[in-house]
């Protein structure tokens, strides 16, 4: 069997901010091809989780690997796509079409200064076209719907061609029907292109049929292999104060 090292290799990872300890002794591993999703009650450390593996946050204690390099040591960032919390509000104002925004995520990977190549074009193009937007790429961004704009900061993370996509709670602020195309087109990106999906959210319902594992991270982690079994876990009506299994039947109704 080929060997592959894990996309991210955590170890006894811990936060703390003064005294507070956020995230407490959490280790995994994500490989390639993954789609996972992280759950928990708001402010059990989920966000501090992302913005740690991303080096945004120094760790406490602990060791995250990414690609089999130390997380000062990785230089690739362009392998990482990233989605950050509430990315879909956009002002109004802003001057910027569907098309520039997309060309953003290609900066990433050539540096700012760099010409945009006709290898940059094809990215841009494919990336607006896995998400369906290529036909809103002349718009303003800031006259898009929530759903539309979504779509919009995925083909940004999409265009510098990355291994993982990272997504913090992507669909605040959109409606039911455009969460549902989302996921949609996350399962077909996992799917066809075999990228990796790591995403925080409190749709748990909507996204136990595609997903491969859970993460439950409330100071510790709980890692679930089998989604479909834990809509009916304790711990997951311990999180949220209401029974799981009214979750899933919830799902089923739509």
């Amino acid at each position: 069997m080929n060997f592959k090292a894990p996309i991210f290799e955590v170890k006894n990872l811990s936060f703390k901010v003064r005294d507070q300890i956020i995230l407490d002794n959490i280790s995994f591993e994500i490989f390639t091809g993954e789609y996972i999703a992280i759950i928990g009650p708001n402010g059990g450390g989920k966000t501090t989780l992302i913005r740690l593996l991303l080096n945004l946050e120094k760790a406490s204690a602990g060791e995250i690997r990414l690609f089999g390099k130390k997380l000062g040591e990785f230089k690739e960032w362009y392998k990482i796509g990233y989605v950050p919390q509430r990315a879909t509000l956009v002002d109004e104002t802003f001057p910027a079409t569907v098309e520039d925004i997309v060309k953003m995520g290609r900066v990433a990977r050539r540096g700012i200064f760099a010409g945009m190549s006709n290898e940059d074009g094809d990215k841009v193009h494919d990336a607006m076209q896995k998400m369906d937007i290529l036909d809103l790429k002349d718009r303003m961004v800031g006259t898009l719907s929530g759903g539309q704009r979504q779509r919009v900061m995925i083909a940004r993370a999409l265009a510098s061609s990355p291994k993982i996509l990272i997504l913090d709670e992507p669909n605040t602020g959109v409606d039911v029907v455009s969460q549902q195309r989302f996921y949609e087109l996350l399962a077909k990106l996992n799917k066809e292109e075999n990228i990796t999906i790591l995403f925080i959210t409190h749709d748990i319902g909507v996204i136990a049929d595609d997903i491969g594992r859970l993460f439950t991270i409330n100071r510790k982690a709980t890692i679930c292999n089998d989604p479909k079994a834990l809509l009916s876990c304790d711990e997951v009506s311990d999180l949220y104060g209401i029974p799981a299994h009214s979750l899933a039947n919830h799902k089923h109704e739509h």
